[in-house]
């Protein structure tokens, strides 16, 4: 389901539903985090995440420097940004999809 917000241009009597912006949680590489301490934060914090797909990006933001872990409405993407944050993984400033 999208979330819609609905605007009514100037002078008319529609009104046009615009889609909210979703947004991309990206984890970064660094030095200090290992990869069971990546993983295990992807599975604790990120709705739905498997075991297999953590490890996956995992390795994505070892190997590649980032992975797009999750993708979504923003008041969730900042609550899962900030958990993963906090647990010391580097993180990319959140931006839109």
């Amino acid at each position: 389901m999208v979330a819609v917000s609905p605007v009514a241009p100037k002078g008319s009597t529609s009104v046009i539903h615009n889609a909210y912006p979703n947004y991309k949680i990206i984890v970064l590489n660094d030095d200090f985090n290992t990869f069971e301490h990546v993983s295990n934060c992807l599975i604790k914090y990120i709705p739905k995440m498997t075991s297999d797909h953590a490890w996956t990006l995992t390795y994505q933001v070892h190997y590649e420097g980032q992975a797009i872990v999750w993708v979504g409405p923003q008041e969730p993407a900042e609550f899962y940004h900030q958990q993963l944050r906090r647990e010391g993984l580097t993180m990319a400033p959140l931006e839109e999809a």
